[in-house]
């Protein structure tokens, strides 16, 4: 996005790998000293991230940026001991953000397991708006239908943004024909996805048993939040010494010392009769062959989690549900809040979710006083090709926008864009000859 990057690691192989791959500006050296960061520019610096396997070094690095002068810090930190601290974190030592990835990506993986049907939930307007993706049954309602004839089908408010066949992204007109097999990403007020799952006939069915396969800290958090919602809980650790830990720390789960890679454990377990399996082990390769056996065996959701993004790509026009990319998590949310330092007009990106494998953006912005064309009908609003508005909030109510409605100043918007340009401002939406007319 034409940022200036600075990249500082102990190890120099990466770095040489990282300088090759983007030619940026690396330098070898510890991230935490003083001298280091002097070297690296940290003090004329406006954003520095610290993404070191430690919490403790990335929480030096943003004191020692923040003492330097450099204007805003964002940490990773992992250690659930250190979760309810972090908001003090934030205020007392002057980061912008802490992340948690493993956390986010539980919270994430929880979503799609309260409405299984989803491949994808991305949640807007304080969670009172979503994108979800769905898959286009052969046999379903959505199935040969023009967009246009949606709404005497499917009675439910809801707009169709973006549509994914055959790995080509199209942000459809109203005479775009759906067809078998399309990944459709699409916006509705959260209360109506209930109601939308049962018009458009999609499996309704309730989890209410998931085997989680590894031990990882997201499995801890994904298993406590499944337990609280009264979900019952089978985790596989192939590590004894984690068995136990984990044990003490879910004693409503039944936790199995067990190499959840073999199908013979596996099938031991009941994964034919479970509702939902979800793959948490460190190796992303097992984690994609369990998946696929679950699924072969007839477990009705599957979650994938994997560390490289590019296996997401991969299988993304393949048979497969749901994936869960952590880094891609963190990284949205990065980017989300770089955007917005950009800003000067009020009108930054609040929400920002990549869809459709990355190939398209769903943004969220406020609407202010120095808008353009704020209480215009969109009929009359010329927004760039390849932009689609999608979603108004107007205090917490949920307009599904037509070509009457407006947006007004204190609105928020999603807008779906596959445009490949980075949007950081409202404004940047709409084209510059007819706002200049």
């Amino acid at each position: 996005e034409g940022h200036e990057i600075t990249i500082i690691d102990r190890s120099g192989e990466p770095l040489q790998q990282t300088s090759e791959d983007l030619d940026i500006l690396c330098i070898e050296g510890n991230g935490a000293t003083y001298a280091t960061q002097m070297e690296a520019g940290v003090d004329a610096a406006d954003l520095l991230i610290a993404v070191t396997s430690g919490d403790e070094v990335n929480i030096l690095c943003c004191m020692m940026a923040r003492k330097l002068g450099c204007r805003q810090t964002i940490a990773r930190v992992r250690n659930p001991e250190y979760d309810e601290q972090l908001m003090m974190l934030n205020e007392d030592l002057g980061f912008a953000m802490t992340i948690n990835p493993e956390k986010t990506a539980a919270l994430e993986m929880y979503r799609l397991l309260q409405l299984p049907s989803f491949l994808k939930r991305d949640s807007f307007a304080n969670g009172k708006a979503e994108l979800v993706e769905i898959k286009v049954m052969e046999k379903g309602p959505l199935c040969g239908l023009r967009l246009e004839q949606l709404p005497t089908v499917i009675k439910t408010p809801m707009l169709i943004c973006a549509v994914d066949r055959n790995g080509e992204v199209t942000i459809p007109s109203g005479k775009f024909k759906l067809m078998a097999g399309d990944k459709v990403t699409l916006t509705a007020a959260t209360s109506d996805l209930i109601a939308l799952i049962k018009k458009m006939g999609l499996h309704q069915q309730k989890i209410r048993d998931v085997i989680l396969v590894g031990g990882s800290r997201t499995a801890v958090y994904l298993a406590k939040a499944l337990i609280k919602s009264h979900v019952h809980v089978k985790l596989i650790e192939i590590d004894e010494a984690r068995c136990e830990e984990i044990a003490e720390q879910l004693p409503e789960a039944l936790v199995i010392n067990g190499d959840g890679t073999l199908q013979d454990t596996l099938c031991e377990e009941g994964i034919e009769h479970t509702d939902a399996v979800v793959t948490l082990t460190g190796i992303d390769e097992e984690n994609i062959i369990i998946s696929l056996f679950a699924s072969k065996m007839g477990a009705k959701k599957t979650i994938t989690k994997v560390n490289r993004s590019e296996y997401s790509f991969v299988f993304m026009d393949k048979d497969f549900d749901s994936m869960v990319v952590p880094q891609d998590i963190v990284a949205d949310a990065i980017i989300r809040y770089v955007r917005g330092m950009n800003d000067s007009s009020g009108s930054s990106v609040i929400t920002l979710s990549r869809i459709i494998g990355g190939k398209a953006e769903a943004l969220e912005f406020l609407v202010t006083k120095g808008t353009n064309y704020a209480g215009t009908p969109l009929s009359k609003v010329p927004i760039k090709d390849g932009i689609l508005m999608v979603c108004i909030n107007r205090n917490g109510k949920i307009i599904i926008p037509k070509g009457s409605d407006t947006f007004e100043p204190g609105d928020t918007v999603i807008i779906v864009s596959d445009t490949g340009t980075a949007i950081k401002d409202m404004n940047e939406i709409f084209k510059k000859q007819a706002a200049e007319g």
